[in-house]
């Protein structure tokens, strides 16, 4: 693994350089909600994302009920993780990315670790998460971090019940 992996709320500090990684080694759509802009990483796009972020600098108690961490592995910002407060009481949903040189070192299973701590300390008992079936990666990461899953119409559903002990690192 590419370094020690923690976690840090995203600010106007790592805002750039998360939108460097992004727009290097990520799509679009895969980091952010679709937006209607000129195809690929267009100055457009690059400033709805900033502001698909700055929404969220309130977190789990701010208007979005979403916190959004950067990722970093040795110091450096990889990806994104993000919490969201759903509908259930002490339950958020959690969502990734990892720009491509990141991929397939670990780094995701250590981040979402992180993330379920930062959840358990915010007083969620639930954290859960959706992927497609054909992203072998999120699966793995869910299913190392003790998911319950379950598949559905070409989803995947993941269940992560904070009550039970963590996994170790």
């Amino acid at each position: 693994m590419a370094g020690t992996v923690r976690l840090e709320p995203v600010d106007e500090q790592n805002l750039e350089p998360l939108l460097s990684v992004a727009s290097a080694e990520a799509e679009p759509g895969d980091v952010m909600p679709p937006v209607e802009a000129p195809a690929g990483w267009s100055c457009a796009r690059r400033e709805a994302f900033r502001e698909f972020h700055r929404a969220s600098f309130g977190g789990l108690d701010g208007p979005t009920g979403t916190c959004m961490y950067a990722i970093l592995a040795g110091g450096e910002v990889v990806g994104m993780i993000r919490m969201a407060r759903r509908d259930e009481p002490g339950t958020v949903e959690t969502g990734m990315w990892l720009g491509r040189s990141a991929r397939g070192q670990g780094i995701g299973a250590a981040a979402l670790r992180e993330l379920l701590n930062e959840a358990a300390a915010a007083g969620m008992r639930l954290v859960v998460a959706q992927t497609t079936a054909d992203n072998h990666g999120a699966i793995s990461v869910l299913e190392k971090c003790g998911a319950k899953l379950r598949e559905s119409g070409g989803g995947v559903y993941a269940e992560i019940c904070l009550d039970s002990t963590l996994p170790a690192m």
